[in-house]
């Protein structure tokens, strides 16, 4: 799987009924709703893209789109191990409407979504092999139950010549983050689509070049980037326990 997302959706309703019925967004709304959003960020227009191909953008570029009822965001900076710290400023702009959050990375298999309701958070999920649940707030939305009745194990192909291993959880991220995205939100990044699915290549998105002036510069990102990755202990693996939970295992 090579599927990424770093997504924000504010609604007033269901979002993939609300995606299914939108035309152009209109480019001052859509500006307009940026610069609420990144307050006192430099921002500056760029190319723009559409909702498929620009949820996972380049750093440093966001992809926005506004319209009455629904106001689409792509940034990789919402893409946070515990999506109940997304910033406060954030949450509060979804007062009276439903947030939804959708973020997964294919390289590391990691998949994180939360749901907020008036600015309450309902939902969160994070994990990944390497780290196990990172984050498991509120009681699972239905589109989640068939993976922790252990209905949908993962299924991993090992490399030629190598040896098999266990996977280090019950199921794979990834394939949770696919029915994630389409009950959340109404459509996929991979696999095959269902009829009534959105049609998220035809759902343009405006372009941005967002830089916080108080943020660290390129050359600190990538320290920090080394930084963490020389912290980053062992893989953690997982089973499922007779009561459905996760239960830690050792190495086999």
């Amino acid at each position: 799987m090579g599927a990424k997302t770093g997504l924000l959706v504010y609604a007033d309703g269901e979002v993939p009924d609300l995606l299914r019925r939108v035309g152009a967004a209109d480019s001052a709304r859509s500006t307009a709703m940026v610069r609420r959003l990144y307050p006192g960020w430099e921002i500056e227009d760029s190319k723009g893209s559409s909702l498929s191909e620009g949820v996972y953008p380049p750093d440093g570029t966001a992809y926005a789109a506004s319209w009455p009822g629904i106001e689409v965001i792509c940034d990789r900076r919402v893409m946070i191990d515990f999506p109940s710290q997304l910033p406060e400023y954030l949450v509060a702009a979804s007062a009276g409407r439903r947030l939804v959050l959708h973020a997964m990375h294919s390289v590391v298999d990691w998949l994180a979504f939360a749901v907020w309701e008036d600015g309450h958070l309902v939902r969160s999920l994070s994990l990944s092999p390497d780290s196990g649940i990172i984050e498991n707030i509120g009681e699972p939305l239905p589109f989640e139950r068939p993976y922790w009745s252990g209905d949908r194990p993962a299924d991993v192909i090992p490399w030629p010549d190598e040896e098999e291993e266990p996977y280090a959880l019950p199921f794979h991220p990834l394939e949770l983050g696919e029915d994630a995205l389409r009950a959340l939100c109404g459509f996929i990044q991979e696999g095959l689509p269902e009829p009534d699915d959105v049609d998220a290549y035809g759902i343009g998105l405006h372009g941005f070049q967002v830089r916080d002036p108080k943020g660290p510069g390129p050359a600190e990102k990538e320290a920090e980037l080394r930084s963490v990755v020389e912290a980053m202990g062992p893989p953690r693996f997982y089973s499922m326990g007779p009561n459905g939970s996760l239960v830690e295992r050792d190495h086999p």
